[in-house]
């Protein structure tokens, strides 16, 4: 089991570093936070939590479940929900850096299908609620950049790093969330 693991980690890392070639080469659309910033890819959500300067990962309390996340920093809490899909537990990491940036990178488990952008981070414990969603202007960038991203994924031997969509998503996932961020209504 410990060798299963390890190599689940191991896979993970070089999907990950994968990944950020893509990301690296191409830019994320975050969506801003009190306590940092989030941003998807169409396998992962990474979270960026700004923290003092000085943080070691003893002060850092950060629990992964598929239905559950949380994060601490020296005891106090800096959010708690539900992902607003489920994760891949073994599959998700989280870092610190330059001991001033906590990265959680949360393998999304629904990631084959068409659909894996989310309109939030979490929901609410209760699930009535969407937390840190982002504004329709960000979520429509975003999800330009999943396309853009999936195709680089289906045409691995072409660059779309630079290429732009000129695409407007008129659905009700975007009306969905443009009237969550109004109303702060449920899902």
């Amino acid at each position: 089991k410990y060798i299963s693991i390890l190599l689940s980690k191991v896979f993970f890392s070089f999907l990950y570093f994968d990944k950020m070639n893509f990301d690296e080469s191409s830019g994320t659309v975050n969506c801003k936070t009190d306590w940092g910033e989030w941003y998807q890819t169409v396998k992962e959500v990474v979270i960026l939590v700004n923290v003092e300067p000085g943080t070691k990962s003893r002060d850092v309390e950060i629990k992964i479940k598929p239905k559950r996340i949380s994060c601490k920093v020296r005891g106090a809490l800096l959010f708690e929900g539900i992902p607003y899909e489920t994760v891949m537990e073994d599959d998700s990491i989280w870092t610190i850096e330059e001991n001033k940036l906590i990265r959680i990178a949360l393998t999304k488990a629904e990631s084959r299908s068409k659909e894996t952008s989310w309109l939030g981070l979490l929901k609410s414990i209760d699930g009535e609620e969407i937390l840190f969603k982002p504004d329709p202007y960000v979520y429509n960038e975003m999800r330009k950049k999943l396309d853009l991203e999936q195709f680089q994924i289906e045409n691995p031997g072409m660059n779309f790093s630079n290429a732009k969509l000129d695409k407007n998503y008129e659905d009700k996932y975007l009306k969905q969330a443009a009237r969550a961020l109004e109303d702060n209504a449920p899902i």
